[in-house]
């Protein structure tokens, strides 16, 4: 499957199409909930407005020198205006490179150097800091709002002729949870095929055109919400509504009064709308379906059940977009299996063990992906930026290569297993941290968990738990030993033995990406700085193997 031909080029283009066949349509609805913690109005803004808000942006942009191939940057958390300025540079053929709101010096200082951004669009809260990252490395920028006049840019003129699909659309910047950002350079052609893949894939994500209500709260800086959702809803005429973050008190309130027919989920969010208690009002709303991945697979059937849709687990990276995404939107979903699907006929993939050899049956191993047909990259990020090698890397053998761990069952459905570095390997066993980490968050006393290695002299790898505690945190060697020793004791009786937390450590927070997943490079850096320390408890002794009973 690729896009039709008579489909848009640009992403811009869509939009276009979209106000022209959708014009008294809502294209983004803004709770009130939201507006507040913006300082923003609540309320709809139809397609046709959107589009003469952004024809006047475009002109803007154009009479102070914005074109092709120059890079804005552009932080405004989840916005309104974030998809405003996005839409008119892109008509300009301007690069958006998102900002994640939550970086700070260094971090700015190495995206901006690293993009080569000409302007920044900042919330006023951050301006200075963008502002004095820049100048710390030399760069003379603008860093101006996002209701300012687009400011006078320092800058080669940009180059002659129409954006097109190739063109570069956006640089974003992968999670760094296991090293430096990398930035993906995504055309187009990226984001126009992720609305068309969303619009036509049907099943159980089936879309219907000009109707539906899509709530997010997932950041628009990140893939997710800027190339499955936008993209989906401008494909189809469908509303879109970002909130400013999970709240996870008011989600229900917020589905309702939005009249959301789609959500889209963090695997973090079904354990606390699970913590909630049960109400009449669990299944009042008009939601088909949730889209996203991750979800406890302990929790999956029961969260099913108590709210009255599905789940769907999907499974996708920002280098790959809708040129290699797997979604369990047919039955059976295996739900409680951590099952993400079946391929499509798009799709091609392979599981590899260490020794470059197909998996076997349910045996797990590296998933490697590509496009199916002529371009076995269609779809996919065109490169990282500024780096050649790692690219050449990531397609070594002419599969991209994901680092995750997956393993394909008798009727041909993947399930996740990890990623592959975060593999702890312990007497020879393979140990999947997010399989431990799932069961102790099961456990009353644990609010967060991350599981790493630690290095063991006999074992090589030891699992080491670091737990942010629900409730205040223990306060004594014996409240902390306690604890430990239960957490080791729910493990066991849950997990094999050699699973178990063999360090048990009790941290204020852990490293999180702002979409809320682990830094598992920052989380090495946690385990080294806090083993051995009083906040650490060793748990080796109690990690048993069961005695068998005879016969």
């Amino acid at each position: 499957m690729q896009l039709p031909i008579e489909a848009p080029a640009t992403v811009f283009e869509a939009f276009a199409r979209a106000a022209a066949s959708h014009g008294d349509n809502p294209f983004l609805a803004v709770l009130p909930e939201t507006a507040r913690a913006y300082g923003t109005a609540a309320g709809e803004i139809s397609y046709g407005e959107a589009f003469a808000r952004i024809a006047a942006l475009t002109d803007a942009y154009r009479v102070k020198g914005y074109g092709r191939c120059h890079r804005v940057g552009i932080l405004m958390e989840n916005r309104t205006g974030f998809f405003l300025h996005w839409f008119a540079l892109n008509a300009l053929g301007v690069s958006l490179v998102p900002i994640n709101p939550d970086m700070r010096a260094a971090e700015l200082e190495y995206l901006i150097g690293h993009s080569e951004i000409v302007a920044a669009v900042v919330i006023a809260s951050r301006q200075d800091d963008v502002a004095a990252a820049a100048k710390a490395i030399g760069r003379d920028i603008p860093v101006v709002g996002p209701d300012d006049e687009p400011a006078a840019i320092h800058a080669p003129a940009p180059q002659p002729g129409a954006p097109d699909r190739d063109s570069e659309c956006a640089l974003l910047y992968t999670s760094g949870t296991t090293g430096r950002p990398k930035g993906c350079v995504l055309p187009n052609e990226y984001f126009l095929y992720a609305g068309h893949w969303y619009a036509t894939v049907g099943g159980l994500i089936a879309l219907n055109h000009g109707s539906e209500r899509m709530l997010t709260p997932l950041p628009v800086f990140h893939m997710n919400a800027m190339a499955y959702s936008a993209m989906a809803m401008v494909t189809t005429g469908g509303c879109l509504i970002v909130l400013d973050r999970f709240h996870p008190k008011s989600w229900w309130a917020s589905v309702r009064d939005s009249r959301a027919t789609i959500v889209h989920y963090l695997g973090v969010m079904p354990p606390m709308l699970m913590g909630a208690p049960e109400g009449a009002d669990d299944k009042r709303h008009g939601v088909r379906f949730g889209f996203g991945a991750g979800v406890d697979k302990a929790l999956h059937d029961p969260f099913e059940a108590r709210f009255g849709f599905p789940l769907v687990e999907a499974w996708a990276m920002t280098e790959t977009g809708a040129g290699a995404v797997v979604v369990a939107s047919q039955e059976p979903r295996h739900t409680g299996t951590s099952c993400f699907g079946r391929l499509g006929s798009e799709l091609e993939a392979r599981i590899v063990t260490d020794t470059g050899a197909d998996a076997g049956v349910d045996e797990p191993g590296e998933l490697l992906v590509r496009h199916a047909g002529a371009a076995p990259r269609y779809g996919f990020f065109r490169e990282y930026l500024k780096d050649a090698e790692a690219t050449a890397e990531a397609w070594d053998g002419g599969w991209f290569h994901t680092g995750d761990v997956a393993r394909r069952g008798p009727d041909g459905a993947f399930h996740f297993v990890d990623r592959k570095k975060n593999v702890i390997r312990r007497s020879g066993e393979n140990i999947s941290a997010v399989e431990v980490e799932s069961v102790l968050m099961q456990h009353p006393a644990v609010r967060q968990v991350a599981v790493a290695p630690a290095p063991d002299p006999v074992r090589g790898d030891e699992v080491y738990a670091c737990v942010v505690s629900e409730g205040a945190s223990p306060d004594s060697a014996a409240s902390r030993s306690k604890i430990a020793a239960d957490l080791v004791a729910w493990s066991l009786s849950r997990l094999a033995y050699y699973k178990a937390p063999g360090y048990v450590a009790f941290v204020p927070a852990l490293p999180l990406t702002s979409t809320q997943k682990i830094q598992r490079g920052a989380l090495k850096e946690l385990v080294a700085a806090t083993i051995g320390s009083d906040q650490c408890i060793d748990t080796r002794a109690l990690k048993k193997r069961p005695v068998q009973k005879a016969g």
